[in-house]
């Protein structure tokens, strides 16, 4: 139940590799999330899961990393996403379809390892994007994961997307520099070399048995005669993934939506005669984009409710009974966006972006990674309700605008772009201040910075409730004109 977004270094806008997700809730729950920093000392060596009866025994060398767990671990961690002390990044878990022939052959493990886990037990122990492909892979080969995920890792160079696929089985590609990559909840990889995982594995890696396990249960779908192992563009989705009518509701009019908006003249995405629809089985995994891609628009893409077209909710254009689920929805928990970049001092490399509540309705602010704690709007959340943090507050925004969205619609989007100015502000100045620092320095001075893009949002977060409250209680259907005095 959520949207990834990957970017390749020479397709982004200042050369950062860029990772991107929205963690969304499944349908009718809602999951409080915040941001906190796991310290060594704090990381478990021995590790259970809540869900289910797996567990392990973590090493004793754990790197500090970031996580966004949920509020209340009733139901476990789930970390969701990360940066570690070595610049290393992690996003689990896009939960991914695959077809009943691939887990009839490689069944589930009931007791295996999950989304609940994956970062905890990975990301610490980590120093290169495919390090962690790779690290994840041993550990799926060992104890299995009773679901479907794909799992993004992020370094200043590379990112490397995993999907599972079966219970044990699973495959690994580079994201090229000059991509992007976009997945919906549906198997995203299209196509894999199978000549490069068995060689050099510069941009392919899988399970040492995939192409056995392909043949045995008679996976390949393709007309092709060539032996898989001398395959270079092996047809993944027909092998692996789904093509029901729900993908067609729920994750392929995502994928277009992004798309669309990344290449608008490259393809034609509207009519009879378009290239790619709302439903089509064979949108790319990877495109070039027309431009580089900013900040700003991964933002606007993982908070696409299909804007300018029939299918936005928000409009009167709309046509309710198509509707397609969209990438920003009411049970978005978080956005997360990793910016490493590679032309910054390796003490302050490391960005994350991060926004709570519904992508529509929410702001977002910029944090740096390298630091012990994290200022308290943001890792200060419970289950219960409250404006003291930033989850809380943008869930109220967001369902007093909803309601009243053409009334409510620019202050949001006013709110919006000043938490990016904002952002962009003090990590320009603060990226100068850290050049002569040591390393305890600097992370006490990112610390400070971070308290202030706290400080900041906060009091933008707080007079955007009072209007938004304004407006709504004005608009009310037991509104009167005439005044009682």
């Amino acid at each position: 139940m959520c949207t990834t977004i990957l970017v390749g270094k020479n397709a982004s806008y200042d050369g950062s590799t860029l990772m991107a997700r929205n963690e969304d809730s499944p349908s009718g729950q809602f999951s409080a999330k915040k941001l906190v920093v796991v310290l060594p000392e704090n990381q478990p060596r021995k590790y259970k899961s809540v869900l289910s009866s797996f567990s392990i025994d973590l090493p004793d060398n754990p790197l500090r990393y970031t996580s966004m767990p949920n509020a209340d671990n009733k139901e476990g961690i789930w970390a969701a996403a990360g940066v570690n002390s070595a610049n290393v990044s992690m996003t689990a878990t896009e939960t991914l379809t695959s077809n009943y022939r691939v887990t009839a052959a490689d069944p589930f493990v009931k007791d295996g390892i999950s989304e609940e886990d994956m970062v905890t037990i990975v990301l610490p122990y980590i120093h290169s994007a495919k390090e962690g492909a790779l690290y994840l892979a041993d550990l799926l080969e060992k104890y299995g994961t009773y679901e479907r995920n794909g799992i993004g890792f992020q370094d200043k160079d590379e990112i490397w997307w995993l999907e599972t696929i079966g219970g044990h089985h699973w495959m690994a590609v580079r994201v090229p520099d000059d991509k992007y990559v976009v997945v919906a909840n549906q198997q995203g990889i299209d196509s894999f070399d199978f000549v490069d995982a068995f060689s050099k594995k510069e941009n392919n890696m899988c399970s040492n048995d995939l192409i056995d396990f392909i043949i045995d249960n008679h996976l390949d779908l393709s007309m092709s005669k060539q032996q898989l192992s001398q395959q270079t563009n092996f047809d993944v989705r027909a092998a692996f993934g789904t093509h029901t009518d729900s993908d067609h509701v729920y994750n392929t009019p995502r994928v277009w939506a992004m798309e669309r908006y990344l290449n608008p003249t490259d393809y034609k995405w509207d009519g009879d005669n378009a290239d790619y629809n709302p439903q089509s089985d064979n949108l790319p995994f990877s495109l070039k984009p027309e431009k580089k891609i900013t900040i700003e628009d991964i933002k606007y893409v993982l908070s696409s409710t299909f804007q300018f077209t029939k299918y936005d909710p928000y409009s009167k254009f709309s046509l309710e009974p198509a509707r397609f689920r969209p990438v920003g929805v009411n049970r978005n928990n978080f956005m997360a966006i990793t910016q490493l970049r590679g032309y910054a001092q390796e003490n302050c490399m490391a960005l994350q972006w991060l926004a709570v509540g519904s992508n529509p309705f929410n702001s977002l602010v910029c944090l740096y990674s390298n630091v012990n704690k994290v200022p308290d709007y943001f890792s200060k959340v419970t289950n219960k309700v409250s404006t003291d943090n930033l989850y809380w507050s943008t869930r109220l925004i967001a369902v007093l605008a909803d309601s009243h969205y053409s009334e409510c619609i620019n202050e949001i989007e006013r709110y919006q772009l000043e938490s990016l100015i904002d952002s962009g502000r003090l990590v320009n100045v603060y990226d100068k201040l850290t050049l002569d620092c040591l390393d305890k320095d600097t992370i006490e001075l990112l610390q400070g910075c971070n308290q202030k893009v706290a400080d900041n949002i906060q009091k933008a977060t707080d007079e955007l409730l009072s209007k938004l409250l304004y407006i709504c209680s004005m608009a009310m259907k037991n509104g009167y004109n005439k005044s009682d005095n």
